[in-house]
């Protein structure tokens, strides 16, 4: 079947981070990790303000694309009928992450916090722990 977008079928998406702007431009449809569960936007969704979780972000240019996934640890959508707009603390594209490396931070990070004695810096290295397990599971799936 052909593909029967059009431009009353997309919405403005930009995703930024404190770095850069990751995406701007046109999206068929966007899943966002919301605090609440995955939420899907299309054209003409309600408009709503939501916090995001860490996770990653699936975005399709077109009805019949093959999705572009980005990894976020957090951050804030604010979704309208006509645009989507996430703003991320960190973002990469799953692309661009080695599992090889991931699971090398890993164990040296895991390493790092068992002989970490702050607990702030014990804190520290947890998140960055957690951040990287779920940037492993990202490349995985």
């Amino acid at each position: 079947m052909a593909d029967a977008t059009t431009s009353n079928d997309v919405l403005t998406f930009e995703l930024v981070s404190p770095e850069r702007k990751l995406m701007s431009g046109t999206a068929y449809r966007v899943t966002i990790p919301g605090v609440e569960g995955d939420f899907g936007v299309l054209a003409g969704h309600a408009s709503v303000l939501s916090t995001v979780r860490m996770g990653v972000v699936e975005i399709l240019e077109s009805a019949s694309a093959a999705p572009v996934r980005i990894f976020i640890t957090g951050g804030f959508a604010d979704v309208t009928p006509v645009n989507c707009t996430l703003l991320a603390e960190e973002a990469v594209n799953v692309n661009d992450l080695d599992a090889a490396k991931l699971e090398q931070d890993i164990r040296n990070l895991s390493d790092d916090l068992s002989v970490a004695k702050d607990a702030f810096e014990k804190s520290k290295l947890q998140r960055r722990l957690d951040v990287t397990r779920a940037k492993l599971k990202a490349v995985a799936a």
